[in-house]
């Protein structure tokens, strides 16, 4: 019944002119194709499509059959009749209005979500690719439109973040990455070969189309991927290859990765294509970060890369690139930029790096940025390695350099472990200019101006010293050093015109502060033990309340334990500062001995 229906439409349509079909000609030749497929008249339909005479109205129509053959052949994947929905997609393909079959491809690539999205465009990509070929008019809009569409729907994909998942590919990005990259090269090649044709308008606007959709893919699904090393050598990671590949593109179409990255961020970039420049500036950075990325840490295309450039010139390049990851949120980012700067720091020379590249805004956010990696992201071997990375970076900067970098962090990071650690590197530069050579930002005047950003306490007696604890007893431990290492006689560093105003703004409301804490916090055991008998008896938990915010319910033996380790922890300032001061009072006597012994 299909069958005889549609061709009595056809029949009806073979007498009429290609201009005379009407929409309701579209709109009943759709319906009877659709049934046809439907009730598995796939043979009969095959040979109404071949028919030589019906070759305007397939013309013409025949891109409305397209979506219902796409569907069977997606949704009957151990139907026999498979190969005749082949051959009649081929066929359709073949014979059909180019610009209608690539909005009903196009249409059909974006239906689909989760897994069937790469299941679709790997089934369309070929046709896509002939179709496209096909078309000679605006051929370049074409290619546009067909990459951002096939782009947007592979973005919403998962990036496979293991091995493991890279082999399995459960969702079928890795796959659509090498495809897209076969369907990508034809149009690559012509821009290549067409440099010397007259269409040289049409060539520049489909290498602007090549260009956004390199860039675009730069950022996803790139930006994200894991690389690994095992993939690396072998060769058989598809998202390394990916990258390789668009990387390559670049170049091909006359946008080699070293004119684009270090024209990046300058007021005239090497490309003119005012419809890409308008992009969002932050997408692009994201690009560019990713491209720096794959170039100098996997070493793709590197040695594209000129010699002559310096060290520093390159950190001072990857700088902004690293902010950029630095300031994502996902692992898999901003371990990227952790990285980038590891590669860029280790060609340096310690002491090497200029003061005056803390002028750029990025090489002070860049160490804010690693602190925040250090003290939030959940991940242990992340934590360590942005420690040892914002240790390296310390080690590259010349004196005064790391004395800008100390000022810095200690007024922005507001972490006692944070704070601890640089006040645990300011003693060692002050050690190294006591023990080699003299340096004026580790001695003196300038000494005394950091020294007054940690010994103090921010809010004086009322200062939580628990939650402060690590900072103070660095501090505590520079002052005892300081005391230790310099004699009031020389005063290299400062300390001791100074002394009065460190004992009133630290040591003097530090001695309060312990007081007032041991106090509390005894009080509170005093209380807590009084109360456990009860608790044990109506086996509840119990709360305690210090510093003025309640101690998360826990078993009374719990608490206490608590309670107890905080105490432990202000005997331990308390010993270090007697200690401290014990030392200071030695050296002061020992002065004034020697003063009245050479009067």
């Amino acid at each position: 019944m299909a069958v005889e229906e549609l061709q009595s439409i056809i029949m009806r349509c073979q007498i009429l002119e290609e201009q005379d079909f009407k929409e309701e000609d579209f709109g009943l030749f759709q319906l009877a194709g659709q049934r046809c497929i439907d009730e598995g008249h796939i043979e009969q339909l095959l040979e109404i499509i071949q028919n030589e005479k019906n070759k305007v109205i397939i013309k013409n129509m025949g891109w409305n059959l397209v979506g219902p053959v796409v569907r069977c052949l997606l949704w009957n994947k151990e139907d026999e009749k498979r190969k005749y929905y082949f051959l009649m997609l081929d066929l359709l393909v073949k014979l059909c209005n180019p610009k209608e079959l690539l909005l009903g491809l196009l249409e059909l690539i974006e239906e689909p979500s989760g897994k069937q999205i790469s299941q679709i465009i790997l089934l369309l990509l070929q046709p896509l690719q002939t179709v496209i070929q096909k078309l000679h008019n605006n051929k370049a809009y074409s290619v546009g439109l067909a990459l951002s569409t096939l782009w947007s729907q592979l973005s919403l994909l998962p990036v496979p973040y293991s091995e493991e998942q890279i082999q399995t590919d459960d969702y079928g990005l890795c796959q659509c990455c090498k495809a897209l990259i076969e369907f990508t090269k034809p149009f690559v090649e012509e821009v290549i070969n067409d440099k010397e044709n007259s269409l040289e308008n049409e060539n520049e606007k489909l290498k602007d189309e090549l260009l956004k959709f390199c860039f675009k893919s730069l950022k996803c699904p790139l930006l994200t991927a894991q690389f690994f090393e095992q993939s690396k050598e072998a060769g058989n990671d598809p998202l390394r290859c990916f990258a390789s590949e668009i990387i390559g593109f670049l170049s091909a179409i006359g946008h080699p990765f070293p004119k684009i990255i270090f024209n990046h961020g300058r007021k005239k970039r090497t490309w003119d294509y005012l419809e890409f420049e308008e992009e969002e500036d932050k997408q692009l950075a994201d690009s560019m970060a990713s491209l720096a990325y794959l170039v100098f840490v996997q070493g793709i295309s590197i040695d594209q890369l000129p010699m002559v450039l310096s060290p520093s010139y390159l950190l001072q390049f990857n700088m902004a690139h690293i902010e950029v990851f630095l300031q994502r949120t996902e692992e898999s980012v901003f371990s990227k930029g952790v990285d980038l700067l590891e590669n860029g720091l280790l060609r340096i020379e310690d002491n090497s790096l200029l003061h005056q590249y803390l002028e750029i805004k990025s090489f002070l956010t860049v160490p804010q940025g690693l602190v925040k990696v250090m003290t939030l992201c959940p991940i242990e071997t992340l934590r360590k390695k942005s420690l040892a990375m914002l240790q390296l970076y310390i080690n590259k900067l010349d004196s005064q350099g790391k004395y800008t970098l100390f000022r810095c962090l200690l007024n922005t990071s507001n972490h006692s472990g944070v704070e601890a650690f640089i006040i645990q590197n300011i003693k060692n530069q002050i050690d190294v200019s006591l023990k080699r050579t003299r340096n004026k930002w580790f001695t003196g005047p300038q000494l005394i101006s950091l020294l007054d950003l940690v010994l103090f306490l921010p809010e004086g007696a009322e200062t939580d010293l628990l939650q402060n604890s690590d900072r103070i007893m660095a501090s505590l431990n520079l002052l005892r050093y300081l005391v230790i290492k310099d004699n009031e006689k020389d005063n290299q560093t400062g300390l001791w015109t100074e002394l009065a105003k460190i004992e009133n703004n630290f040591l003097k409301p530090l001695h309060t502060g312990l007081n007032m804490s041991k106090a509390h916090y005894e009080a509170e055991i005093k209380n807590s033990q009084e109360n456990s008998q009860e608790v044990q008896k109506s086996k509840d938990l119990c709360s305690v309340t210090v510093g003025g915010e309640e101690i998360p319910n826990m078993p009374p033996e719990m608490q206490l334990k608590v309670l107890h380790s905080a105490l432990f922890t202000f005997d331990l300032i308390e010993s270090v500062l007697a200690r401290v001061e014990e030392l200071i009072e030695i050296k002061t006597k020992s002065t004034t001995e020697e003063n009245i012994g050479i009067k």
